[in-house]
């Protein structure tokens, strides 16, 4: 069978289970902001979370929704859209860097540790409210 016009990575799993799992991991990198997981689930979310945060730099209500869509949880929604991708409005993109780790001792798999690339800082409470207006 030819390879050719398949995209995406499958994992075994089936169509919504595979959709569940990556918005879950770019839910929990939104939080944590830095998250260890397999090699190939880490390639796979950095095509998703950086549509997804460039979205979020436009944050116009259309965006805000696809971003709310795309991410498991409203507070790591508005998380990404009020506070990380302000910081990150110097990028066109590579928003996020993939490091190989180590090898996983259960079953051998490369782990990865997949990050913003830039250094994000907790915005006080009155830059919040100037960054709103």
């Amino acid at each position: 069978m030819h390879r050719h016009g398949y995209k995406g990575r499958k994992f075994g799993r089936e169509t919504d289970q595979r959709r569940a799992l990556i918005k879950g991991l770019a839910t929990s990198l939104v939080m944590e902001e830095r998250i260890e997981t397999t090699l190939p689930k880490a390639k796979e979310l950095v095509r998703y979370i950086e549509k997804l945060i460039t979205k979020a730099k436009k944050a116009d209500l259309a965006n805000r929704r696809a971003v709310i869509a795309g991410l498991s949880t409203q507070v790591a929604a508005t998380k990404l859209v009020d506070q990380i991708a302000p910081q990150l409005v110097g990028r066109t993109s590579g928003h996020v860097r993939v490091e190989r780790t180590r090898l996983r001792v259960g079953d051998g798999a490369q782990m990865a540790v997949i990050e913003f690339v830039d250094e994000l800082k907790d915005m006080p409470k009155e830059a919040k409210k100037e960054a709103k207006k």
